[in-house]
């Protein structure tokens, strides 16, 4: 890979994550404090600990990719994060400063390869695997909003309870 292909990567996904971000945000904040225990099956996470995968994953990834090294860190909680306003709270700070810290990396350091576990890619295609973890999972979590008795809301477009909205005009 070029490294101007890899700047332009890097601009793309950057701006694709940030967009993101804001429903990712929204489906976490969802989850009812009082129903965080809430699992649709057994082998399956709690809504807080999958909450809390997805935060955690999410600045994993993107300061994996500022460092250009990924290695296995701990997905254990810290003891501070007891509520789902914790995790929106880690989500937002440690997310924000983490995607600071990716546009930083220069278009030859995207371009470079990385091994990822074994798989060896562009560091700028690692954007894309955040991407899609990041979206897998809160697919997860807003299938369980609503058995917990939450309120769905919008993501790409309105749920049954946020009804789509028009965005307003600009000029």
């Amino acid at each position: 890979m070029q490294p101007e292909h890899a700047g332009f990567l890097r601009d793309f996904y950057v701006k694709a994550i940030e967009e993101e971000r804001t429903a990712t945000r929204k489906v976490i904040a969802a989850i009812p404090e009082e129903k965080h225990a809430y699992t649709p099956h057994p082998t399956s996470r709690t809504a807080f600990d999958l909450a809390w995968h997805i935060a955690s994953s999410h600045a994993w990834f993107l300061d994996s990719i500022a460092k250009r090294e990924f290695s296995m860190d701990s997905d254990e909680r810290p003891a501070g994060i007891k509520t789902v306003a914790d995790i929106v709270a880690f989500y937002e700070k440690q997310g924000a400063e983490a995607l600071e810290k990716v546009k930083n990396v220069t278009p030859e350091q995207m371009a470079g390869i990385a091994d990822f576990f074994g798989m060896k890619f562009p560091l700028a295609i690692y954007l894309n695997f955040l991407l899609l973890h990041e979206v897998h999972h809160r697919g997860q979590l807003s299938a369980y909003l609503r058995p917990m008795g939450a309120k769905v809301p919008d993501i790409y477009g309105g749920s049954a309870d946020e009804p789509f909205q028009m965005a307003a005009e600009q000029s």
